[in-house]
């Protein structure tokens, strides 16, 4: 039990370090013609596909909030991934994920449902890399969900996704 106790701890250390690490340089704006101008997530085939017109750029397999399965985000704290249409809004290059793009949830809709109910919409759901200092894993990490409601796929897909997708870009998030 002592030695669990001391590993966990020796985890959460070295996460703590490494998120202050931060990414690194994110990569270079890639060629107009290989920019994404739509984000298509499929929940319930774990995928994520970069669009330009109707001719698809990269498809990505990808891990999900820890609940969704069970619906569209409805609350803060739900673990579930939004559902719906949304934005690129901004990145972030010193993330505590390697490299993140922010998604617009909340939309109106969504706040007012959540506030309906009495509950924060909760919010900063972003496409990312894995936890600064843990891109050994790879794509094990793919073997279950386990974001708080983001969309997570490795570090080295994360640099492509960040250079072939500008800001603004809409999002489609279906079941």
């Amino acid at each position: 039990m002592i030695l669990l106790a001391a590993i966990v701890l020796g985890v959460l250390a070295y996460t703590k370090v490494m998120a202050r690490v931060g990414s690194g340089s994110p990569p270079a704006d890639a060629p107009l013609e290989q920019q994404a101008d739509l984000i298509r997530v499929h929940k319930s085939e774990r995928s994520m596909v970069l669009l330009r017109g109707d001719t698809p750029l990269s498809t990505y397999r990808i891990s999900l909030g820890s609940a969704a399965d069970e619906g569209p985000k409805q609350r803060e704290g739900d673990e579930k991934t939004p559902e719906g249409r949304y934005e690129i809004d901004w990145r972030n290059p010193r993330s505590m994920a390697h490299l993140s793009l922010h998604i617009s949830y909340p939309a109106p809709a969504d706040r007012q449902n959540a506030e309906l109910k009495g509950y924060s919409p909760g919010g900063n759901i972003m496409i990312h890399g894995l936890p600064n200092g843990w891109g050994f894993l790879q794509g094990i990490h793919r073997l279950w969900d386990w974001t708080d409601g983001c969309i997570a796929v490795t570090d080295e897909e994360m640099r492509d996704i960040w250079a072939r997708v500008p800001d603004h870009t809409p999002i489609e998030i279906a079941p």
